[in-house]
């Protein structure tokens, strides 16, 4: 999205908008598939067809029956039950990782734009140090020195979004900062702090709310990721990324062991792409005047 084009919050409110998402494809598949993953989290914290964390090492590698949909894996645990309870954990992941990079950077973002100057320029330079330390090389650190764990994950995939966070709220604020109303807000004698969360704080929140989707979905590939490595969510919490490396042992003798996790996350990857896309195409009042 440039950074010039900043929707408003009020396109939430028309009474056109739902009318016009139920007829863009990419918002409501997005939607779909994101309810789905939603929705199985959901299912997994009262209900899973098996225990995933009992292990019954006579029945282990049993392809999709009645009794297992989706097979058993190499300890004798239900696929099913453990995808179920993986989203929840991704869920989990990508709900504090982007709380924190949304509460931290917008409040950078909002910062720098109101404040201007070296105030701008120091939080600027900030986060193109913060850049440089991607989430799987910063939970490779923090585990050198606090341990393997789903929280260092957390705290490591949420600081790589802070930056990102920043710096799209100070661009969209700071077209905000150049509108009229804001000029005439001033001249009333209302200070930055007033001008900022009463028209630069609502006039940027669809550009955050279509950010926060693709950065779910970042952080669901990162937990995935870091997992896999075993820098993520340990044993005996399911995972979708272990799942995965778990399965590249047994390739040949089950498949279906890499392809099931591997498709949950291209999945839910793909969900919350198509509903961020989706988002920003309703919200630009560009392309919604189009549609």
């Amino acid at each position: 999205m440039s950074a010039t084009t900043v929707p408003s919050a009020a396109a939430l409110k028309v009474p056109g908008f739902w009318r016009r998402a139920l007829r863009h494809r990419s918002f409501v598949l997005g939607g779909v598939l994101t309810l789905l993953l939603l929705l199985a989290a959901f299912v997994s914290l009262v209900w899973t067809p098996w225990s995933p964390y009992e292990m019954n090492m006579p029945n282990k590698l049993k392809p999709p029956s009645g009794a297992h949909w989706l097979g058993t894996d190499t300890y004798g645990r239900d696929v099913a039950s453990l995808l179920l309870v993986g989203a929840r954990a991704s869920i989990l992941v990508g709900v504090i990782a982007v709380g924190i990079g949304l509460v931290v950077g917008t409040a950078l973002g909002l910062l720098a734009a109101a404040r201007r100057g070296w105030v701008e320029e120091a939080i600027m330079r900030l986060t193109d140090f913060s850049l440089a330390f991607p989430a799987i090389l910063s939970a490779i650190m923090m585990t050198a020195v606090f341990g393997a764990g789903i929280v260092n994950a957390i705290i490591a995939i949420g600081i790589y979004n802070i930056p990102t966070f920043a710096r799209i709220t100070r661009a969209s604020a700071n077209a905000i900062w150049s509108r009229e109303y804001v000029a005439a807000a001033r001249a009333c004698g209302k200070g930055s702090f007033a001008i900022t969360m009463q028209h630069v704080l609502p006039n940027i929140s669809a550009v955050l709310i279509v950010q926060i989707t693709i950065r779910f979905a970042i952080a669901i590939l990162a937990e995935a990721a870091l997992s896999y490595l075993g820098l993520g969510t340990q044993p005996p919490q399911a995972s979708w990324g272990r799942m995965l490396n778990e399965a590249q042992t047994m390739m040949f003798q089950s498949p279906l062991l890499a392809v099931f996790p591997g498709m949950a996350i291209a999945l839910a990857v793909l969900g919350l792409n198509l509903l961020g896309d989706g988002l920003r195409d309703l919200l630009d009042p560009r392309l919604a005047r189009a549609r």
